[in-house]
Protein backbone atom coordinates (compact mmCIF):
# COMPACT_ATOMS: atom_id res chain seq x y z
CA UNK A 1 0.00 0.00 0.00
CA UNK A 2 3.02 2.67 0.89
CA UNK A 3 4.62 1.84 -2.61
CA UNK A 4 1.05 2.52 -4.26
CA UNK A 5 0.76 5.90 -1.80
CA UNK A 6 3.75 7.42 -2.79
CA UNK A 7 2.81 6.89 -6.57
CA UNK A 8 -0.74 8.50 -6.23
CA UNK A 9 0.42 11.05 -3.68
CA UNK A 10 3.25 11.93 -7.10
CA UNK A 11 0.66 11.68 -9.69
CA UNK A 12 -1.76 13.58 -7.88
CA UNK A 13 0.80 16.74 -6.70
CA UNK A 14 2.46 16.36 -10.54
CA UNK A 15 -0.84 16.90 -11.94
CA UNK A 16 -1.97 19.85 -10.16
CA UNK A 17 1.68 21.96 -10.60
CA UNK A 18 1.30 20.62 -14.19
CA UNK A 19 -1.44 22.00 -14.81
CA UNK A 20 -1.08 25.21 -13.10
CA UNK A 21 2.00 25.69 -14.97
CA UNK A 22 -0.02 25.29 -18.32
CA UNK A 23 -2.00 28.35 -17.58
CA UNK A 24 0.91 30.51 -17.25
CA UNK A 25 2.89 28.87 -20.51
CA UNK A 26 -0.49 28.81 -22.33
CA UNK A 27 -1.87 32.74 -21.32
CA UNK A 28 2.06 33.85 -22.16
CA UNK A 29 2.02 32.47 -25.14
CA UNK A 30 -1.57 33.83 -25.86
CA UNK A 31 0.09 37.53 -24.78
CA UNK A 32 2.77 37.54 -27.36
CA UNK A 33 5.43 36.79 -24.38
CA UNK A 34 8.83 35.20 -25.02
CA UNK A 35 8.71 31.69 -22.84
CA UNK A 36 12.10 30.44 -22.67
CA UNK A 37 11.25 26.88 -20.99
CA UNK A 38 8.54 25.37 -19.52
CA UNK A 39 9.40 22.92 -17.21
CA UNK A 40 7.67 20.08 -15.10
CA UNK A 41 9.74 18.87 -11.82
CA UNK A 42 12.65 20.16 -10.39
CA UNK A 43 16.05 19.60 -11.48
CA UNK A 44 18.28 18.11 -12.31
CA UNK A 45 17.08 17.25 -16.14
CA UNK A 46 16.54 13.87 -17.70
CA UNK A 47 14.91 14.76 -20.93
CA UNK A 48 14.83 18.12 -22.51
CA UNK A 49 13.93 19.35 -26.33
CA UNK A 50 13.30 22.60 -27.89
CA UNK A 51 10.76 23.73 -30.27
CA UNK A 52 10.93 27.34 -31.62
CA UNK A 53 12.14 29.61 -28.54
CA UNK A 54 10.98 27.26 -25.69
CA UNK A 55 12.57 24.24 -24.38
CA UNK A 56 10.15 21.76 -22.57
CA UNK A 57 12.21 19.69 -20.38
CA UNK A 58 11.31 16.82 -17.73
CA UNK A 59 13.34 16.81 -14.39
CA UNK A 60 14.09 14.31 -11.87
CA UNK A 61 12.05 16.13 -9.15
CA UNK A 62 8.39 15.43 -9.37
CA UNK A 63 7.39 18.25 -7.02
CA UNK A 64 7.10 20.64 -8.69
CA UNK A 65 7.69 22.52 -11.95
CA UNK A 66 7.92 26.21 -13.48
CA UNK A 67 8.15 28.52 -16.62
CA UNK A 68 10.46 31.10 -17.50
CA UNK A 69 9.27 33.97 -18.94
CA UNK A 70 11.58 36.47 -20.64
CA UNK A 71 11.45 39.83 -18.45
CA UNK A 72 10.00 38.19 -15.40
CA UNK A 73 12.71 39.64 -13.23
CA UNK A 74 12.51 43.23 -15.08
CA UNK A 75 15.39 42.37 -17.21
CA UNK A 76 15.32 43.09 -20.93
CA UNK A 77 13.56 45.70 -21.38
CA UNK A 78 14.29 46.03 -24.49
CA UNK A 79 12.50 43.47 -26.10
CA UNK A 80 8.86 44.23 -26.61
CA UNK A 81 7.74 40.41 -26.16
CA UNK A 82 9.16 40.64 -22.29
CA UNK A 83 7.04 40.02 -19.27
CA UNK A 84 7.99 43.44 -17.84
CA UNK A 85 7.12 45.86 -21.36
CA UNK A 86 3.50 43.96 -21.80
CA UNK A 87 0.50 46.13 -20.84
CA UNK A 88 -0.68 45.61 -17.20
CA UNK A 89 -3.94 43.50 -18.24
CA UNK A 90 -1.95 41.15 -19.86
CA UNK A 91 0.42 40.35 -17.18
CA UNK A 92 -2.23 39.79 -14.51
CA UNK A 93 -3.89 37.82 -16.63
CA UNK A 94 -0.71 35.79 -17.07
CA UNK A 95 -0.41 35.53 -13.29
CA UNK A 96 -3.86 34.84 -12.64
CA UNK A 97 -4.16 31.73 -15.06
CA UNK A 98 -2.46 29.59 -13.02
CA UNK A 99 -5.04 29.96 -10.20
CA UNK A 100 -7.69 29.63 -12.99
CA UNK A 101 -6.45 26.60 -14.15
CA UNK A 102 -6.75 24.71 -10.74
CA UNK A 103 -10.06 26.15 -10.82
CA UNK A 104 -11.09 24.72 -13.92
CA UNK A 105 -9.36 20.84 -13.38
CA UNK A 106 -11.09 20.65 -10.40
CA UNK A 107 -14.36 21.24 -12.00
CA UNK A 108 -13.38 18.39 -14.76
CA UNK A 109 -12.70 16.08 -11.81
CA UNK A 110 -16.18 17.19 -10.47
CA UNK A 111 -17.73 16.94 -13.33
CA UNK A 112 -16.78 13.08 -14.21
CA UNK A 113 -16.72 11.78 -10.66
CA UNK A 114 -20.84 13.16 -10.89
CA UNK A 115 -21.43 11.16 -14.06
CA UNK A 116 -19.62 7.95 -12.47
CA UNK A 117 -21.29 8.63 -8.68
CA UNK A 118 -21.04 11.47 -6.46
CA UNK A 119 -20.87 10.14 -2.34
CA UNK A 120 -23.65 12.11 -0.49
CA UNK A 121 -26.17 12.05 2.18
CA UNK A 122 -29.06 10.71 1.71
CA UNK A 123 -32.07 12.63 3.80
CA UNK A 124 -35.34 10.97 4.16
CA UNK A 125 -37.90 13.31 1.99
CA UNK A 126 -34.98 14.61 -0.37
CA UNK A 127 -36.00 15.38 -3.81
CA UNK A 128 -33.81 13.74 -6.30
CA UNK A 129 -33.66 16.02 -9.41
CA UNK A 130 -34.97 13.91 -12.40
CA UNK A 131 -33.01 11.35 -15.04
CA UNK A 132 -30.58 11.42 -11.21
CA UNK A 133 -30.54 8.31 -10.51
CA UNK A 134 -29.07 6.99 -6.77
CA UNK A 135 -27.46 4.20 -6.19
CA UNK A 136 -25.33 1.61 -3.83
CA UNK A 137 -27.62 3.37 -0.37
CA UNK A 138 -25.79 2.37 2.90
CA UNK A 139 -26.02 3.20 6.28
CA UNK A 140 -22.15 5.19 6.97
CA UNK A 141 -20.47 6.53 9.24
CA UNK A 142 -20.73 10.61 9.32
CA UNK A 143 -18.71 11.26 12.54
CA UNK A 144 -16.78 9.85 15.19
CA UNK A 145 -16.41 11.00 18.78
CA UNK A 146 -12.84 11.24 20.07
CA UNK A 147 -11.87 8.15 22.65
CA UNK A 148 -15.21 6.82 21.34
CA UNK A 149 -15.47 2.01 21.07
CA UNK A 150 -15.39 3.37 17.34
CA UNK A 151 -12.10 5.56 17.32
CA UNK A 152 -10.22 2.57 19.22
CA UNK A 153 -11.62 0.24 17.08
CA UNK A 154 -10.23 2.28 13.88
CA UNK A 155 -13.32 3.01 12.44
CA UNK A 156 -13.57 6.35 10.17
CA UNK A 157 -16.34 8.95 8.38
CA UNK A 158 -17.46 7.31 5.35
CA UNK A 159 -17.20 4.15 6.40
CA UNK A 160 -20.27 1.91 5.82
CA UNK A 161 -21.73 -0.65 8.17
CA UNK A 162 -22.55 -3.91 6.23
CA UNK A 163 -23.53 -6.23 9.50
CA UNK A 164 -23.31 -6.37 13.16
CA UNK A 165 -23.34 -9.81 14.47
CA UNK A 166 -23.49 -11.55 10.88
CA UNK A 167 -27.37 -9.55 10.88
CA UNK A 168 -26.98 -7.53 7.20
CA UNK A 169 -27.94 -3.64 7.87
CA UNK A 170 -30.30 -2.14 5.84
CA UNK A 171 -31.73 0.87 7.71
CA UNK A 172 -29.96 3.65 10.76
CA UNK A 173 -32.83 2.59 12.70
CA UNK A 174 -31.91 -1.35 12.54
CA UNK A 175 -28.27 -0.65 13.28
CA UNK A 176 -29.06 1.68 16.53
CA UNK A 177 -31.68 -1.29 17.55
CA UNK A 178 -29.00 -3.87 17.09
CA UNK A 179 -26.33 -2.25 18.72
CA UNK A 180 -28.21 -1.63 21.59
CA UNK A 181 -29.31 -4.62 22.27
CA UNK A 182 -25.30 -6.03 22.17
CA UNK A 183 -24.26 -3.10 24.82
CA UNK A 184 -21.59 -4.55 26.94
CA UNK A 185 -20.93 -7.48 24.44
CA UNK A 186 -18.13 -7.62 22.63
CA UNK A 187 -19.78 -8.16 19.00
CA UNK A 188 -18.30 -8.35 15.08
CA UNK A 189 -18.96 -5.25 12.95
CA UNK A 190 -18.63 -6.04 9.35
CA UNK A 191 -17.25 -2.57 7.35
CA UNK A 192 -17.05 -1.32 3.85
CA UNK A 193 -14.50 1.05 2.98
CA UNK A 194 -13.91 1.93 -0.34
CA UNK A 195 -13.53 -1.74 -2.33
CA UNK A 196 -12.41 -3.21 0.67
CA UNK A 197 -14.67 -5.26 3.61
CA UNK A 198 -13.32 -5.82 6.70
CA UNK A 199 -14.79 -6.95 10.42
CA UNK A 200 -13.94 -5.07 13.34
CA UNK A 201 -15.07 -6.87 17.09
CA UNK A 202 -16.22 -3.66 19.41
CA UNK A 203 -18.22 -3.50 22.32
CA UNK A 204 -20.74 -0.65 22.53
CA UNK A 205 -21.18 1.42 25.75
CA UNK A 206 -23.45 0.56 28.47
CA UNK A 207 -23.89 4.00 29.73
CA UNK A 208 -22.42 6.05 26.60
CA UNK A 209 -21.53 10.18 26.97
CA UNK A 210 -24.57 12.05 26.64
CA UNK A 211 -25.30 12.57 22.44
CA UNK A 212 -22.84 10.36 21.85
CA UNK A 213 -24.33 7.02 21.80
CA UNK A 214 -23.40 3.56 22.63
CA UNK A 215 -20.47 3.67 20.01
CA UNK A 216 -19.67 7.17 19.63
CA UNK A 217 -20.81 7.25 15.93
CA UNK A 218 -23.29 9.69 13.98
CA UNK A 219 -24.95 7.82 11.02
CA UNK A 220 -26.30 8.25 8.21
CA UNK A 221 -28.21 7.30 4.61
CA UNK A 222 -25.05 7.46 2.29
CA UNK A 223 -25.17 6.82 -1.62
CA UNK A 224 -23.84 7.16 -4.74
CA UNK A 225 -25.75 10.26 -7.10
CA UNK A 226 -25.36 9.95 -10.89
CA UNK A 227 -25.96 12.90 -13.14
CA UNK A 228 -26.11 12.15 -16.75
CA UNK A 229 -23.10 12.87 -18.30
CA UNK A 230 -25.11 16.30 -20.06
CA UNK A 231 -26.02 17.31 -16.95
CA UNK A 232 -22.81 16.79 -14.85
CA UNK A 233 -20.84 19.47 -16.11
CA UNK A 234 -23.70 21.67 -15.22
CA UNK A 235 -24.14 20.57 -12.27
CA UNK A 236 -20.16 20.60 -11.36
CA UNK A 237 -19.74 24.24 -12.13
CA UNK A 238 -22.60 24.66 -8.95
CA UNK A 239 -20.86 22.04 -6.62
CA UNK A 240 -17.34 23.88 -7.69
CA UNK A 241 -18.65 27.27 -6.96
CA UNK A 242 -19.37 25.92 -3.35
CA UNK A 243 -16.26 24.68 -2.57
CA UNK A 244 -14.52 27.99 -3.78
CA UNK A 245 -16.27 29.94 -1.35
CA UNK A 246 -16.13 27.07 1.67
CA UNK A 247 -12.63 27.25 0.72
CA UNK A 248 -12.36 30.44 0.89
CA UNK A 249 -13.72 31.28 4.08
CA UNK A 250 -11.73 28.48 5.57
CA UNK A 251 -8.41 30.83 4.57
CA UNK A 252 -10.50 33.74 6.24
CA UNK A 253 -11.27 32.49 9.24
CA UNK A 254 -7.85 31.09 9.67
CA UNK A 255 -6.25 34.15 9.00
CA UNK A 256 -8.69 36.04 10.87
CA UNK A 257 -7.95 33.54 14.11
CA UNK A 258 -3.77 34.18 13.32
CA UNK A 259 -3.56 37.74 13.45
CA UNK A 260 -5.96 37.87 16.82
CA UNK A 261 -3.14 35.71 18.26
CA UNK A 262 -5.60 32.25 18.26
CA UNK A 263 -3.01 29.20 17.20
CA UNK A 264 -3.97 27.84 14.26
CA UNK A 265 -1.54 24.98 14.15
CA UNK A 266 -3.98 22.42 14.46
CA UNK A 267 -5.59 24.23 10.98
CA UNK A 268 -2.00 23.24 9.07
CA UNK A 269 -1.48 20.92 7.17
CA UNK A 270 1.60 20.46 4.86
CA UNK A 271 3.16 17.27 2.37
CA UNK A 272 2.52 14.53 5.27
CA UNK A 273 -0.72 15.45 6.02
CA UNK A 274 -1.78 14.94 2.58
CA UNK A 275 0.33 11.77 1.56
CA UNK A 276 -1.80 10.28 4.68
CA UNK A 277 -5.45 11.90 3.57
CA UNK A 278 -3.63 10.57 -0.36
CA UNK A 279 -3.54 6.82 1.30
CA UNK A 280 -7.02 7.12 3.25
CA UNK A 281 -8.88 8.32 -0.18
CA UNK A 282 -6.55 5.63 -2.23
CA UNK A 283 -8.16 2.84 -0.28
CA UNK A 284 -11.66 4.17 -0.53
CA UNK A 285 -11.63 4.13 -4.36
CA UNK A 286 -11.56 5.75 -7.58
CA UNK A 287 -14.51 8.36 -6.51
CA UNK A 288 -13.52 9.36 -3.56
CA UNK A 289 -9.67 9.96 -4.77
CA UNK A 290 -11.13 12.31 -7.72
CA UNK A 291 -12.94 14.27 -5.12
CA UNK A 292 -10.00 15.13 -2.89
CA UNK A 293 -7.47 15.75 -6.07
CA UNK A 294 -10.56 17.79 -7.08
CA UNK A 295 -10.29 19.36 -3.18
CA UNK A 296 -6.88 19.79 -3.15
CA UNK A 297 -6.40 21.42 -6.65
CA UNK A 298 -9.13 24.18 -5.35
CA UNK A 299 -7.17 24.58 -1.77
CA UNK A 300 -4.03 25.24 -3.94
CA UNK A 301 -5.79 27.50 -6.28
CA UNK A 302 -6.93 29.61 -3.14
CA UNK A 303 -3.16 29.73 -1.28
CA UNK A 304 -1.95 30.95 -4.38
CA UNK A 305 -4.05 33.53 -4.89
CA UNK A 306 -3.38 35.05 -1.67
CA UNK A 307 -1.68 38.24 -1.52
CA UNK A 308 1.73 37.02 -0.33
CA UNK A 309 5.03 37.84 -1.39
CA UNK A 310 6.32 34.65 -3.58
CA UNK A 311 2.68 33.56 -4.05
CA UNK A 312 0.70 34.44 -7.45
CA UNK A 313 -1.09 36.84 -5.37
CA UNK A 314 1.49 38.67 -4.04
CA UNK A 315 2.87 39.35 -7.58
CA UNK A 316 -0.93 41.01 -8.27
CA UNK A 317 -0.84 42.49 -5.33
CA UNK A 318 2.47 44.36 -7.06
CA UNK A 319 1.09 44.80 -10.27
CA UNK A 320 -2.10 46.39 -8.21
CA UNK A 321 0.57 48.56 -6.87
CA UNK A 322 1.82 49.77 -10.10
CA UNK A 323 -1.33 50.12 -11.67
CA UNK A 324 -2.47 52.53 -9.16
CA UNK A 325 0.62 54.73 -9.00
CA UNK A 326 0.78 54.25 -12.61
CA UNK A 327 4.95 53.94 -12.54
CA UNK A 328 6.60 50.72 -12.71
CA UNK A 329 7.85 49.82 -9.58
CA UNK A 330 11.72 49.19 -8.79
CA UNK A 331 11.95 45.29 -9.25
CA UNK A 332 14.72 45.04 -6.80
CA UNK A 333 11.91 45.87 -4.31
CA UNK A 334 9.64 42.51 -5.12
CA UNK A 335 12.25 40.48 -5.54
CA UNK A 336 13.68 41.31 -2.33
CA UNK A 337 9.85 40.69 -0.89
CA UNK A 338 9.66 37.89 -3.02
CA UNK A 339 12.87 36.44 -1.28
CA UNK A 340 11.34 37.18 2.04
CA UNK A 341 8.48 35.52 1.73
CA UNK A 342 9.48 32.14 0.12
CA UNK A 343 11.52 31.73 3.01
CA UNK A 344 8.94 32.47 5.48
CA UNK A 345 7.05 30.02 3.29
CA UNK A 346 9.31 27.18 3.40
CA UNK A 347 9.72 27.76 7.48
CA UNK A 348 6.07 27.75 7.47
CA UNK A 349 6.35 24.17 5.84
CA UNK A 350 8.54 23.08 7.87
CA UNK A 351 6.74 23.67 11.27
CA UNK A 352 4.05 21.87 9.34
CA UNK A 353 5.69 19.11 8.67
CA UNK A 354 7.19 18.47 11.83
CA UNK A 355 3.65 18.46 13.28
CA UNK A 356 2.32 16.39 10.79
CA UNK A 357 5.04 13.94 11.30
CA UNK A 358 4.15 13.87 15.34
CA UNK A 359 0.18 13.65 14.43
CA UNK A 360 0.67 10.66 12.14
CA UNK A 361 3.85 8.84 13.87
CA UNK A 362 1.30 6.25 14.50
CA UNK A 363 -0.24 5.61 10.88
CA UNK A 364 3.54 5.71 9.16
CA UNK A 365 5.00 3.51 11.26
CA UNK A 366 1.83 1.67 10.11
CA UNK A 367 2.53 2.18 6.67
CA UNK A 368 6.12 1.34 6.69
CA UNK A 369 5.95 -1.83 8.64
CA UNK A 370 5.87 -4.73 5.94
CA UNK A 371 8.85 -2.81 4.06
CA UNK A 372 11.30 -4.29 6.10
Amino acid sequence: MILLTILVFVLILGLLVFVHELGHFLMAKRAGMKVEEFAFGFPPRLISFKRGETTYAINLIPLGGYVKIDGEDGSDASNPRSFANKPAWQRFLVLIAGVSMNVVLAWFLIAIALSIGWPTLINEGDEIPANVIVKNISVGILEIAPDSPAAKAGLKPEDNIVKIAGEPIDSIEEAQDVTHAHAGTPTVYTIARGNDTFEKTITPRVNPPEGEGSLGIALGSIGQIVYPWYQAPIKAVVVTYNLVSLTIQAFYSLIVSALHGANVGAALSGPVAIAVLTRDNTAMGFIYLLRFTALISINLAILNAIPFPALDGGRILFLAIETVRRKKMDMKYEQWANTVGFLLLITLMVFVTFKDVSRYSEGFKHMFQNLF
